[in-house]
């Protein structure tokens, strides 16, 4: 089958690997009906994390199951179902408190199991799929086309913009600031809204971008950085901070920004990747300022979100704003590399 390839820093390529197959009874065979780019994908695309072997790549799809193991009860061939970017058995001690993210039998699409077999990657034509009564969330019946973008947003981006709402504990009624404009950054103004903030200011210097954060909630937009985004966020909020700020980008500049803003007993809920992050704990200890999140439980807020999208009631598809095959997916990382996309759909 083909699939996506890292062979280098700015090196994709779609190549032909083995086709997958049922190794385990607990295994499901999916075949890819569309797949995307990551955020997190561009870390390695641009060498800041190391490439040191050719890798397959992709850990977010949606598709329709082909085969299951005899031990697969969950599942039958023919359902539509939304991958979380890492698979779990959502039994284990970890699982059942939401934190499908450690579990212990658990792991990330694009590498080997915990038995040492290949794991496929997501942007490629099928995946095999370990655990699969714990990972996979079905809709059951093949989704309106129109829904699939949305659909597909679940298997990372909402999740995580959902789960770093949850961290910062936003409430009704509440002030947040998300730092970031990326598809998290956008799904956590989406996931603010849902929760009954009341306003919600949004960082982004980029019209495309703001446009779907508006569309999203939000209800004000900070266009600069560093101190004159902490100065602006003061100026809207009449000196107090937000009550709760959502940190999207995982940066040192990010989060030391994030946690400015932030009032006197607020919390950050980060979910961005942190990369040479150094925490101001004197002044977060000296004006009680939390900081909470982490790798996002997608698993766990996937069936909520699912119902929410099959009712039309939001619709995180909207970061999606380049869709190319999957012969093009080289394209597909260069855009989002280049910001001439805020978040690209593959369909094999």
């Amino acid at each position: 089958m083909l699939a996506t390839v890292l062979n280098a820093p700015k090196d994709i390529r779609l190549e032909q690997v083995p086709d997958p197959g049922l190794h385990r009874p607990t295994d499901a065979l999916v075949r890819v009906t569309a797949a995307c780019v990551c955020g997190s994908d561009l870390w390695p695309y641009r060498g800041i994390n190391e490439v040191s072997e050719p890798t397959v790549i992709g850990h977010e799809f949606v598709g329709v199951v082909e085969e299951v193991g005899s031990e697969v009860r969950s599942l039958r061939p023919g359902d539509f179902v939304v991958a979380p970017f890492k698979y779990s058995d959502n039994t284990c001690v970890h699982c059942r408190v939401g934190m499908q993210t450690s579990c212990v039998r658990g792991g990330f699409w694009g590498g080997p199991d915990r038995d040492g077999i290949m794991v496929d990657g997501g942007q490629g034509e099928y995946v095999r799929a370990p655990l699969a009564d714990g990972t996979l969330v079905s809709t059951r019946e093949v989704p309106d086309k129109d829904q699939v973008p949305s659909l597909l947003a679940l298997s990372d981006v909402m999740g995580t913009g959902w789960h770093a709402a949850v961290s910062a504990g936003v409430r009704e009624g509440d002030t947040v600031v998300v730092v970031g404009d990326g598809a998290v950054g956008l799904c956590g103004v989406l996931a603010a809204a849902r929760m009954g903030a009341e306003r919600i200011v949004t960082m982004s210097r980029h019209e495309s971008r703001q446009k779907v954060a508006r569309a999203f909630g939000a209800t004000d937009v900070v266009e600069v950085r560093g101190d004159g985004a902490v100065a602006a966020v003061r100026e809207l909020t009449e000196g107090v901070g937000a009550d709760a700020v959502l940190e999207c980008v995982g940066t040192n500049e990010s989060m030391q920004t994030a946690i400015a803003v932030a009032r006197p007993g607020a919390t950050v809920g980060y979910v961005g990747v942190p990369h040479e992050v150094d925490y101001p704990v004197r002044d977060m200890f000296a004006r009680n300022v939390g900081v909470a999140g982490g790798v996002a439980p997608a698993r766990q807020y996937l069936p909520q979100l699912r119902d929410e999208v099959l009712a039309g009631a939001i619709n995180p598809g909207l970061v999606f704003d380049l869709e190319v095959p999957l012969t093009e997916v080289a394209e597909a990382y260069a855009a989002m590399d280049e910001r001439r996309a805020i978040k690209s759909l593959v369909r094999p």
